[in-house]
């Protein structure tokens, strides 16, 4: 190993091993990682180590989220590949649900988006006041994504707010209190969507963007 590539490695290791993990570097889950990826000699670095494993960087929302992907696929690169879009698909109907009723019952003009702070009391307030929003988190707690058993909107909610910390979809940067921030592995959803979208023709990006409308009718 070139003294280069040792030197390279004591000074972002921990960051290479977060990519490698699958992890999704943004400004709100790892602000230095992030600052680190936007310097374009600490990314040249960084690929250039990961180019020997086969991995290269790839980004979504815009250059501002980063993760990590395969640089050339072979039929084992396929095959991790196609599980992990199966698995994104499995989950997408109960998370593209859950992203209308955060923004219908917030009363947002656009989708969730990473930074974007949700405050669970009020957002689960608006919910138990509204019979329409009791029955979707319901629907939503009790899919597989989710697997809640309870008839509890506190229990429903919460129990569907910290899954979605476990998948990286969110934060709870401060465990006394019941604010979460979307994270930019949303943005990185996003994208999938509209590739499905586009090759699939099932809209359902649309399903989000059309909630507000949806609540003022």
């Amino acid at each position: 190993m070139s003294q280069v590539t040792e030197t390279m490695l004591v000074g972002t290791s921990a960051l290479i091993e977060r990519l490698l993990k699958g992890q999704f570097i943004c400004h709100t889950t790892d602000e230095d990682g992030w600052r680190a990826l936007k310097n374009p000699d600490t990314r040249e670095r960084v690929e250039t180590y990961l180019n020997q494993i086969n991995r290269t960087i790839g980004s979504a929302g815009e250059g501002e989220v980063f993760f990590c992907g395969y640089q050339q696929l072979g039929d084992n690169e396929r095959k991790v590949i196609s599980s992990q879009f199966r698995d994104i698909c499995n989950a997408l109907i109960p998370l593209v649900e859950w992203l209308v009723l955060v923004q219908e019952g917030s009363g947002q003009d656009a989708p969730l988006s990473e930074g974007v702070a949700v405050r669970l009391t009020e957002l689960q307030t608006r919910i138990e006041d509204t019979p329409a929003f009791r029955e979707q988190l319901a629907k939503i707690s009790h899919y597989r994504l989710f697997g809640s058993s309870s008839s509890n909107v506190d229990a429903q909610i919460k129990l569907v707010f910290k899954r979605l910390v476990e998948l990286g979809y969110l934060i709870k940067p401060n465990a006394e209190k019941q604010i979460f921030i979307a994270t930019g592995k949303l943005d990185y959803l996003y994208e999938v969507i509209r590739f499905i979208d586009e090759t699939e023709g099932l809209s359902l990006e649309a399903q989000a963007e059309t909630a507000t409308q949806r609540d003022l009718v």
